[in-house]
């Protein structure tokens, strides 16, 4: 079935049923979502190389893991329905029912109330983050969502048609296509939180090398879990005797306090070397002219391990890479 997209790409009807599952990278690297079942009132600060971000939990506390599932459902609709150079719109409009089967739900009462629930904790929670580029911070207070509408059935009470308006943060990640992943439908199987963060992490990290390593400490921190580390670490050891996840095993190095994921070969396409197309004289021009004093080669192979580390396969090579080129200057500055 096909999405339907009005002229001037105002709304988007989420409709598709066969769809492949994408997240979107800021929040699989960064804690956006509480790992509590229940209510978490508490703010909280995640700092990391000298970028930190902030979240401010609604009156109803902070979205949950779960309550994610909804703006996972908006981006894979939107990455599969619309064809690359489209612009993105930010309304979409997404029918409960759907969504419900889509993230292997009941379909009763109470999933639609929780579905209330969930758009009043997204919709509620704001977060602030730092950006610093050519000498100056730029402080940001942005939601995950702008605004949300539902319409009920008034004699049912049963939910009939859900409009939702993205954020410019999302939006953008799916402009950008490098800045979504594709995650295993079977994530909806993960039933306890904290094996759908690990998982998050894992197929941010690993993607499609055959292995990555991490301490419990710096996988605790980066999870967003409250938990002590004696805490974290019993529910490490829980994961590896389970082996849950999808696209990676996982196992415990407990003498060096490490976990070490393994690719089981189901994330789709194979080990990717760098991207090995050629690049134009007037990109490497353009490159020199965006980040001077850097040497453009240099900056070439980071490019190319990039693309390989993020799955990319660039449309357009030589914009692609004078965006890359300006981005690392501006959070770099000159060459030292």
């Amino acid at each position: 079935m096909a999405a339907n997209l009005p002229s001037g790409n105002e709304l988007f009807v989420c409709d598709l049923v066969d769809v492949v599952l994408k997240d979107d990278m800021a929040s699989m690297e960064h804690p956006f979502y509480s790992l509590s079942k229940n209510p978490d009132y508490k703010p909280r600060r995640y700092e990391h190389n000298g970028k930190w971000i902030e979240f401010r939990p609604s009156v109803k506390g902070l979205p949950t893991i779960y309550d994610k599932d909804l703006i996972i459902y908006a981006i894979s609709q939107l990455v599969s329905g619309i064809k690359e150079g489209e612009d993105v719109p930010k309304e979409v409009e997404i029918d409960p029912y759907a969504f419900l089967q889509f993230t292997r739900r009941a379909t009763g009462g109470r999933e639609y109330q929780a579905l209330v629930d969930s758009l009043d904790r997204i919709d509620g929670t704001r977060y602030r983050t730092n950006v610093v580029a050519d000498g100056t911070r730029t402080d940001e207070w942005m939601g995950l969502i702008d605004k949300a509408k539902l319409q009920t059935d008034a004699k049912t009470g049963r939910p009939r048609k859900l409009k939702i308006t993205l954020s410019d943060m999302i939006i953008d990640a799916i402009r950008e296509r490098a800045k979504v992943l594709t995650l295993h439908r079977d994530y909806f199987s993960l039933h306890k939180p904290i094996q759908r963060r690990i998982y998050e992490l894992a197929r941010k990290h690993c993607g499609r090398q055959d292995s990555w390593r991490v301490s419990v400490e710096v996988l605790r921190k980066k999870s967003g879990s409250r938990a002590s580390l004696r805490g974290f670490r019993r529910s490490v050891r829980e994961l590896t005797n389970e082996d849950p996840l999808p696209d990676y095993s996982v196992s415990f190095d407990e003498e060096n306090d490490m976990l070490c994921f393994q690719t089981r070969h189901t994330v789709p396409g194979s080990p990717k070397a760098p991207w090995d197309g050629r690049l134009s004289t007037e990109a490497y021009e353009e490159a020199k002219r965006v980040a001077p004093g850097w040497d453009v080669y240099h900056l070439e192979s980071q490019w190319r391990a990039w693309l390989s580390e993020n799955e990319i396969e660039p449309t357009f090579p030589d914009r692609h890479f004078q965006k890359f080129c300006r981005s690392w200057y501006e959070r770099r500055g000159p060459a030292r």
